[in-house]
C-alpha cells in the first residue's frame, strides 16, 4: 500500500528543489528534469502533476509574487528567497490549479518543515488560509500580461509588432503548448490521428490535446514519429524532394530536423558543439531507424567547414527562444536584453561560416524560435546586403499547408505563438 500523504509531500518537495535551481540557480529547466533522479522515478501521474506545478509557478510568478505580496502585506522584500519560492508552490495550487485548498496549504506547511523552515510554518500558514479566501479575488483585479512578461522583453515585441500584437504574443505566450507530433511517414497521417487520438494540421503535423505520458503511447517505440512543435517542423519542409542530397544541419541537437531531413531521403551532417546533446540525438536516431542516413559531428559551427560543399544547409540557430515561453516558461526568468545581444552577435557569425559550406545554387534555409525580429529577418536582411551571391526564395503558402497568415509582404516565414491556436 501507498501513502497519499506521503505521495503528495514527494511531488511537492520536487517541484520546490526544481524552481530553486531554476529560480536561484539560473538552470535552465530542461536540464534540471533530466538530472533530477527523483522526478525521473515518479510514476506517470506525479510526474505529470509536478511539470504542471512547475511551469506554472513559472509561467505566473509575476502574478503570484503579487498575492504572496499582498498577503503578507509587506513591501519590502521577503527572505529568504527561498521562502518565496516555496510559499509560490503553495500560493499557484490555490490560485491557479484544481489542487483542494487543505492540500495545497497542509502538504506546503509539512514541506516547510522538511525544508528546514520550521519557524516560518506560521507565516506560511497564515499567507496560505488567507489566499484561500482572498486568493481569486486578487487575481481578478491583476494584469496577467504584465505582471508575468518581463518589461524589456514586452518592448521588444511592442517595438517589433505595436501594441496590438505585443498583447497578443504576450496572451498566448501565457497559455500550456499543446503537443504536436511529426510522422515518419506523412501518408500514413489517417491512421496515426486515430492511434493517437489527435487532430491533422493543415501544415501535416499531429496535435494531442490529451495528456498522458508520451513515451507509453503507441508507435513511439516503434519510431513511427516524434515531438516536434508545428512551427519547428516547417522549415525542413521548405527543402522539397531531398533524396539523395546532402544537407548539412546544423545546431542540430536534439534531432528532429535531422530526423525530418534523413526521413525525406537525405544524408544529414548532424554538427553541434555539445557532445552531449548530440548523444540524446543518437539515442532519437536509433528509435526512429534512422541512424543510417545521419553522420553526428562535434564541432563549432561559426569555424567548421564540410570536406566538400553541401547542397543545403538548414541552421536552426542559437537564439533567445522567446518563442518557446508556452513550452518553456523559464526562459522568461534566464534570458535578458543583453543575451540577445550576444546572441545576434553569434548569429551573424554563424551565417558568415555557413555562407562558404554551400555548392553554388545550394540552399540555406534560417531560422530561431526567437520572436525578436533582431534574430530574425534583421538578421536576414544584413546577411542578404553582405552576400550579395545571395538571394531570398519567399515562402508560399502552398509550401506550409495553405496557410498565408504566417508568411511576411517580403516572403519570410514569421510564425507568431497564436498562429495555429
Amino acid at each position: 500500500m501507498t501513502n497519499n500523504a506521503d505521495n503528495g509531500l514527494q511531488s511537492r518537495q520536487i517541484s520546490y528543489h526544481i524552481l530553486c535551481d531554476v529560480l536561484l540557480r539560473k538552470t535552465p529547466l530542461d536540464q534540471v528534469l533530466a538530472r533530477n533522479v527523483d522526478f525521473n522515478e515518479l510514476d506517470g501521474r506525479d510526474r505529470s502533476f509536478v511539470r504542471m506545478l512547475v511551469s506554472t509557478c513559472l509561467r505566473r510568478k509575476g502574478q503570484i509574487d503579487d498575492l504572496i505580496y499582498r498577503a503578507a502585506n509587506k513591501d519590502k522584500e521577503i527572505n529568504p528567497q527561498k521562502l518565496v519560492v516555496l510559499l509560490s508552490i503553495g500560493v499557484c495550487q490555490v490560485v491557479f490549479m484544481n489542487v483542494p485548498h487543505h492540500a495545497a496549504v497542509d502538504t506546503t506547511v509539512t514541506l516547510a518543515e522538511a525544508e528546514n523552515m520550521e519557524r516560518q510554518k506560521g507565516f506560511i500558514n497564515a499567507i496560505l488560509r488567507r489566499m484561500t479566501t482572498e486568493g481569486q479575488e486578487w487575481r481578478k483585479k491583476q494584469d496577467p500580461v504584465q505582471m508575468n512578461i518581463p518589461q524589456w522583453l514586452l518592448k521588444h515585441w511592442i517595438d517589433d509588432y505595436g501594441l496590438k500584437g505585443a498583447a497578443e504574443i504576450a496572451q498566448a505566450s501565457l497559455s500550456e503548448a499543446q503537443t504536436d507530433i511529426t510522422l515518419k511517414k506523412m501518408d500514413e497521417q489517417s491512421y496515426w490521428a486515430g492511434e493517437l487520438e489527435a487532430s491533422i494540421l493543415p501544415t501535416g503535423s499531429l496535435r494531442r490535446n490529451s495528456g498522458g505520458n508520451i513515451t507509453e503511447l503507441n508507435g513511439f517505440d516503434d519510431g513511427a514519429w516524434w515531438v516536434q512543435d508545428a512551427s519547428a517542423s516547417l522549415p525542413a519542409k521548405l527543402l522539397g524532394n531531398l533524396s539523395g542530397k546532402t544537407v548539412v544541419d546544423l545546431c542540430a541537437a536534439p534531432g528532429g530536423k535531422t530526423a525530418q531531413l534523413a526521413a525525406a531521403g537525405a544524408n544529414v551532417l548532424a554538427l553541434d558543439r555539445s557532445a552531449k546533446r548530440l548523444e540524446i540525438l543518437k539515442t532519437n536516431m536509433e528509435r526512429l531507424k534512422l541512424s543510417d542516413a545521419v553522420e553526428v559531428v562535434v564541432g563549432d559551427g561559426a569555424v567548421w567547414q564540410p570536406a566538400d560543399p553541401v547542397d543545403t544547409v538548414l541552421m536552426d540557430a542559437p537564439c533567445s527562444a522567446t518563442g518557446t515561453i508556452r513550452r518553456h516558461p523559464d526562459v522568461m526568468h534566464l534570458k535578458g536584453d543583453k543575451d540577445i545581444m550576444q546572441l545576434c552577435d553569434l548569429q551573424a557569425r554563424l551565417l558568415s561560416n555557413v555562407s562558404n559550406m554551400l555548392k553554388s545554387g545550394g540552399t540555406l534555409i534560417y531560422c530561431t524560435c526567437s520572436l525578436q525580429k533582431a534574430e530574425g529577418e534583421q538578421q536576414v536582411n544584413t546577411f542578404l546586403l553582405n552576400n550579395p551571391d545571395f538571394t531570398r526564395v519567399p515562402v508560399t503558402a502552398e509550401e506550409i499547408g495553405r496557410i498565408d497568415t504566417p508568411i511576411t509582404s517580403e516572403g519570410d516565414l514569421r510564425i507568431l505563438p497564436y498562429h495555429l491556436a
